[in-house]
């Protein structure tokens, strides 16, 4: 059966032009075989305007012999159209189109939400269900469109084996290591010496309008390489085409290249021409009104089907007649792409009998008193299961990567399924004793899986790049690179690009632009578009915001992973290609992990975790002032006050719990013991909030409910969690113990939750579930429940062990908190950015456990944060230059090297240390030189003074100028005090702004009597955080500051929706709404939200400062200049002063 051809949307006005394949659609029967070999993604950037997805399921749909995807000097998309391809085929194989499913999925239209790791509805990256009929599908041949930087040709490089394939990448590769990150820069020579075994299809310039001769160009090519190379002819679509095709037939003659027929295709249907405009548009730097001849003149550049070729070149049928015959040469297929992990045999001793050396050390270190029987049998089993896997060198590459790490003093800590693994307790690579909670191996390796093991690594987050410097030392730069990152255009950046490519003013697109909140939304709708004063029945409009819409998910560019290394045992750049990242030193691969895990490629997690550099911080801190020496390993364990405080919610600056859920829920969970901590990382996690697992946890905790008896087998796996599984590690217990399935089968039901929303292989299990328990005498309704629970770990189920090792660095963190203060303080400020919060409210919770904070003083800090010892043999907090906006560390450093014993003023300081005025001037609005007791306005008079040029000799000394008096500068109030401090340090320790509007806020009721207040109540205050939680249902989560405290605030969406503007742009913000009590937990649930940010200018004089350019949740910090005469807006002013730190 052949496919039918579905012509009618694509064509505009319903027909092409005679002679240019117009006319009706053919019948089926008329479809001749083709293969389209030229089809540009949307992967080369700003020009392609589908995804490969769409190209592959309309090349399905066209009955299409094959499909090339040629981006320019890339091959970034090709993982995505075989990964469609084989989901089509899966769907094929199932029969599934005739349930009315969704074709693939467009992964770059698919945006999860980064909390609840769930897609969101409007960006599913849902495509329509396919018409599929019976005829095969396309095959896929990857290549390339290399454009030389000296020659007008460019070529179509498809490989026809696995050897030419490599050449193809090594070609690329260099192309992309000798040009800046983004650009490839070949030559006709480097095609000569890499181009063996591929097929090179050349594609002139238009042979009616160029000027300069290309044959030579040709012969060269055709030369070095006969048998390979076609001359390949492109129609215009200008009526010229039966023209510009008998001279390529000339040209192709001349040059004996036998000339192919290709569409050059930009998009799948043409009903994406305008999109394609506006990215030209924005590659060109043009607006819409002003695009020329650079725009499409029609929608031809489209996918087409065989009959339509055949029409376009009914006099060159062999033309036609060659792409099926160059796509049976095509013999190369990405899953033929073979990938080695190195060997890391050393010294002559084999992986798997170093490993196992390494781990019978390992027995000795972490039990001297001798090993239990338990962990010796464990061991075995599991270096019986890595011997049969060979998986040896993976385990022993992240034990090197973490030995080199420690022999540095780098802290580090593996965490995800690894701390399942005893083998890699013993290797150092966790931290979480086997015993403290329940490990399945089977989580972590599978002989049935056949993949490699998930061991992620964590590492202090100023250091790491150490780490990622030594395996690119180790390995080389063609053994080791980053994955890929797609960055994709989402809603602000879209409406951003797609309002100037449009015609709108700079105002009215950040104004649209600064509605959107957050990680992503929707495009503009109606009444976003009113808020901004457009019309949204304007044809423009409707046209910007459906373009709007269509591209966002559009790759952008490519940048590096977070950590994820992809390690190989020969050269990596014959897999794929390597280039440059924009950070000196970093090379990537073109493909991201979503690609590398379609191809079965190995990945190594080298990631950042800021609470690591502040924890080593605090370690030395203690070591230098305190004597003591502390590791991750031996920090004093169950320690009952660090429960007491985590109790009363004292847990701002803690690992994972400072969140404001955590605060709000650490009361009720009352933490007693390390495994409650455990439970604790993972309960506020959107899987078990959505598999509704929080509240029967909580109410069995604290006695509001028994717990249910699920029999002796099932409280087993639950006995330690009330009877509720929290656990991914738990789902999969309950489905060997309860419903009868082997580790491995339910490792299967683990990974299949996070995809059976697009892949359909629930079903299968759900059914399998329910009767294996209802064989077990199970209830059904019991049955039916267990698993709607285990369903909820679908989004985001959180591992016991990635818990557990989380839950390592909450309990030292907390010791830290609860025995050191200061020390903690000290630590977190030395480490921003990180954590929750900002420095101001960092400083303000050590000020409130009695830790004295010193202000910044030329005489007295260093770059960092320091500690001071008190008379009483306490320890204060020294506030560092690190503080101090726009000032560099390098001048901290000479200021510190040149001070002596002190400086007498802010001249000595000028002539000794060497540093520029414009540094003086940054030190004195940071108000360093009060120590010398100078004011702030004193000490920035004299900074400035070493600026001024010499006097003229008539008004100098010794002319008639005299000697000018001296000047007495007003004292600055409070109020301008406070304003100055938090424009240069982001914080204050004369007072809250609060404290000073007090007087002008009397409705307004202090933070620290809201545990008292009942009914209705007003409140106002800084905003510190604002949260949007992906489980919450819209609601937005606000926390304010006074001087007193913090008040918990909730904005229920319809609130939200009626305040959007203060809920995302105010700064100081008035709320009225009624008092909510669970347990200790006191909300305010907000009725009316009143933006009150122009108050904050009247505490000093007006602030100048550059505007937010409509940016609600994004705060430049920029260096404030004094200099600038234009005045803004107060609310614009406070948006600087009093940042907010916004989570989504």
């Amino acid at each position: 059966m052949t496919p039918q051809v579905d012509l009618g949307p694509d064509t505009p006005g319903g027909e092409l032009p005679k002679g240019q394949g117009g006319g009706s659609a053919s019948p089926p029967s008329a479809n001749p075989p083709y293969a389209e070999l030229c089809v540009t993604s949307n992967f080369t950037f700003l020009t392609g305007a589908s995804h490969p997805e769409e190209l592959v399921t309309r090349a399905a749909e066209l009955g299409l012999v094959a499909i090339a995807i040629t981006d320019r000097n890339s091959l970034a998309g090709v993982v995505r159209a075989y990964s469609a391809l084989k989901e089509l085929a899966r769907m094929r194989t199932e029969a599934q189109t005739a349930t009315g499913q969704d074709g693939p999925k467009i992964r770059s239209q698919q945006v999860t939400n980064p909390s609840s790791r769930q897609t969101v509805p409007h960006f599913s990256g849902d495509t329509d269900a396919p018409t599929l009929t019976d005829a095969p599908l396309p095959k896929l041949i990857a290549g390339a469109r290399l454009v030389l930087t000296d020659s007008a040709v460019e070529w179509l490089a498809l490989p026809t084996d696995l050897p030419a394939w490599s050449r193809l990448t090594r070609l690329l590769s260099i192309g992309k290591r000798r040009a800046p990150k983004g650009e490839c820069h070949l030559q006709r020579a480097d095609l000569l010496d890499w181009g063996q075994g591929m097929i090179l299809i050349a594609l002139p310039p238009d042979p009616l309008e160029q000027s300069k001769p290309t044959r030579a160009d040709l012969l060269a090519v055709v030369r070095r390489f006969p048998g390979q190379c076609f001359l390949g002819a492109a129609p215009r679509y200008d009526g010229r085409d039966q023209a510009r095709l008998d001279r390529l037939a000339l040209l192709a003659q001349g040059a004996n290249l036998p000339m192919v027929a290709v569409g050059d295709v930009l998009m799948h249907r043409s009903a994406r021409r305008p999109l394609a405009d506006v990215l030209t548009c924005l590659r060109m730097g043009c607006t819409i009104d002003n695009i020329g001849t650079q725009r499409l003149a029609n929608g031809e550049r489209r996918l087409k089907s065989g009959a339509e070729m055949a029409r376009l070149f009914h006099r060159h049928p062999a033309a036609l007649r060659r792409t099926v015959e160059i796509a049976d040469r095509c013999a190369f297929r990405l899953n033929d792409l073979r990938y080695q992990y190195p060997d890391e045999a050393q010294n002559g001793e084999p992986a798997q009998d170093r490993l196992e050396r390494l781990t019978r050390e390992g027995l000795l270190w972490r039990y001297p008193a001798g090993p239990p029987p338990k962990i010796i049998h464990r061991v075995e089993k599991e270096l019986t299961l890595i011997r049969e896997v060979e998986y040896a060198p993976y385990f022993l590459t992240v034990h090197d990567i973490v030995q080199f790490a420690r022999s540095k003093g780098i802290l580090c800590q593996g965490r995800g399924s690894a701390a399942n693994s005893v083998v890699c307790y013993l290797l150092g690579v966790t931290e979480v004793p086997p015993e403290s909670i329940t490990l399945i191996f089977e989580r972590f390796i599978s002989k049935e899986r056949g993949e490699p093991p998930d061991i992620d690594v964590d590492f202090e987050h100023e250091r790491r790049e150490e780490v990622i410097q030594w395996i690119y030392d180790r390995y080389g730069r063609e053994r080791a690179g980053l994955t890929a990152v797609v960055i994709h255009f989402r809603s602000r950046a879209a409406i951003r690009e797609v309002g100037k490519v449009m015609g709108l003013s700079q105002d009215v697109i950040a104004r649209l632009s600064g509605q959107i909140w957050g990680w992503s939304s929707a495009a503009p709708n109606e009444d976003r578009m009113r808020d901004a004063g457009l019309d949204p029945s304007d044809n423009r409009m409707i046209l910007a915001a459906k373009l709007i819409a269509e591209i966002i998910g559009f790759p952008r560019h490519l940048s590096q992973h977070v950590g994820g290394f992809v390690i190989t045992h020969g050269r990596l750049d014959e897999l794929c290609p390597i280039e440059n990242a924009a950070m000196e030193d970093r090379t990537i691969i073109e493909w991201d992990k979503d690609d590398i895990d379609a191809l079965g490629m190995l990945k190594v997690d080298i990631l950042a975790l800021g609470m690591l550099t502040a924890i080593r911080k605090a370690f030395t801190l203690l070591a230098d002032h305190r004597g003591q020496r502390l590791t991750l390993a031996n920090v004093p364990p169950e320690d009952p006050p660090i429960y007491d405080m985590l109790c009363r919610a004292d847990a701002i600056g803690v690992f994972q719990v400072e969140s404001r859920a955590q605060l709000n829920f650490l009361p009720r969970m009352r933490p007693r013991k390390f495994y409650d901590l455990v439970c604790e990382v993972a309960i506020v996690r959107p899987g078990p909030i959505q598999g509704g697992m929080v509240h029967p946890f909580i109410n069995r905790r604290m006695g509001r409910e028994p717990v249910e008896d699920l029999g002796p087998a099932l409280m087993e796996v639950l006995a330690r969690t009330y009877g509720v599984p929290l656990f991914q590690e738990q789902a999969m217990q309950i489905a060997v113990v309860a419903a009868g399935f082997t580790p491995s089968e339910a490792d299967r039901l683990r990974r299949s939750l996070a995809t059976f929303k697009r892949m359909g292989t629930i079903g299968g299990f759900r059914d399998r579930f329910v009767s294996g328990m209802l064989a077990r005498g199970y209830d059904a309704d019991f049955a039916t429940r267990c698993f709607a629970q285990i369903e909820g770990f679908g989004s985001y189920g959180f591992p016991e062990s990635h818990a557990a090792s989380f839950a390592r660095l909450v309990y030292i963190s907390a010791w830290l908190k609860c025995h050191h203060q200061a020390v903690f303080t000290c630590a977190l400020l030395n480490s921003q950015p990180m954590g929750f919060y900002a420095p101001a409210q960092l400083v303000r919770d050590a000020r409130d456990h009695g830790v004295e904070v010193r202000p910044i003083s030329v005489n007295h800090s260093l770059w960092d944060c320091t500690l001071e010892t008190r008379p009483d043999g306490g320890l204060a907090l020294r506030l560092g230059f690190r503080q101090i906006k726009g000032l560099r560390e390098e001048d901290a450093g000479w200021i510190v090297a040149a001070r002596g014993n002190g400086y007498p003023d802010v001249e000595s300081l000028w002539r000794r240390a060497g540093v520029h005025p414009d540094t003086l001037e940054r030190l004195a609005e940071g108000d360093a030189f009060a120590a010398l007791n100078l004011s702030r306005r004193d000490a920035l008079w004299a900074a400035k003074a070493l600026k001024a040029p010499a006097p003229l000799p008539l008004f100098g000394p010794d002319g008639e100028g005299g000697t000018e008096r001296a000047v007495t500068l007003p004292q600055m109030t409070l109020g301008q005090e406070v304003i100055e401090d938090y424009l240069s340090l982001r914080l204050s320790l004369r007072a809250h702004p609060m404290e000073l509007l007090r007087p002008r806020l009397p409705e307004s009721l202090p933070h620290n009597r809201l545990s008292q207040a009942k009914g209705r109540v007003t409140v106002t205050g800084l905003v510190i955080t604002r949260q949007r939680p992906g489980t919450a249902a819209g609601v937005i989560f606000l926390t304010l500051e006074d001087e007193t405290g913090a008040a918990n605030i909730i904005v229920w969406k319809q609130v939200y929706e009626t305040f959007r503007k203060a809920v995302i742009a105010g700064r100081l913000v008035r709320v009225t709404g009624r008092v909510q009590r669970d347990g200790p937990t006191t909300h305010l649930i907000a009725e009316i939200v009143e933006d009150v940010s122009p108050l904050l200018a009247t505490l000093g004089r007006p602030v100048i400062i550059d505007a937010n350019d409509g940016r609600a949740d994004e705060v430049k910090r920029p260096v404030i200049s004094r200099g600038k005469t234009a005045a803004h807006h107060p609310r614009e002013q406070a948006k600087k002063l009093f940042p907010s730190r916004d989570f989504h």
